[in-house]
């Protein structure tokens, strides 16, 4: 299989466990941070259209989605409720954490498929304002979150980090 039909296959399972993120986080938050409950709503659309993206590129191509999939959208739905729980800063740490692995790997695969593929980087390319918009306004409210981004910073990032890697082996 190609580079660019893996990758496809790999973001459409992010969006879909990013969609998950949100759509617990917003159920929590509104009893731990209603103030977030807007952008997180916001932040969902955004992902469910990124979501919409990968599977029509996918359906073009003829090719599945990812096995990785359900487990992408449970992973998500859990991550989303524990940090819901915990509150705003903890909510806006899992974001930038997520969002800083998510933008270093769109941009790496942007350069890797490069002109060889022009579908697949314009379905990449199509994203990454949305990414880097809610790793910005996340990394704002981060900065104000006691010691949630300290802590769940570099365990959301390893946890991304490894989901993505996963799911380019299967």
């Amino acid at each position: 299989m190609k580079f660019a039909d893996r990758v496809l296959k790999v973001n459409h399972a992010g969006e879909h466990g990013a969609v998950n993120i949100y759509v617990a986080q917003a159920f929590v938050a509104r009893l731990t941070a209603p103030n977030l409950v807007s952008e997180l709503l916001e932040f969902k659309s955004h992902e469910l259209r990124h979501r919409a993206i990968f599977q029509a590129e996918l359906q073009r191509r003829g090719r599945p989605r990812c096995r990785s999939y359900p487990l992408c959208g449970l992973g998500g739905s859990v991550l989303g409720l524990i940090t819901g729980l915990l509150g705003r800063g903890a909510i806006a740490a899992t974001t930038v954490a997520v969002e800083r692995v998510v933008l270093r790997h769109l941009a790496h695969q942007l350069v890797v498929i490069g002109e060889s593929d022009p579908a697949a980087s314009a379905a990449i390319a199509s994203i990454v304002e949305d990414e880097q918009h809610h790793h910005d306004r996340s990394a704002f409210h981060a900065r104000a979150g006691g010691f949630w981004p300290m802590l769940l910073m570099p365990v959301v990032s390893a946890s991304t980090e490894l989901v993505i890697r996963t799911g380019m082996r299967l």
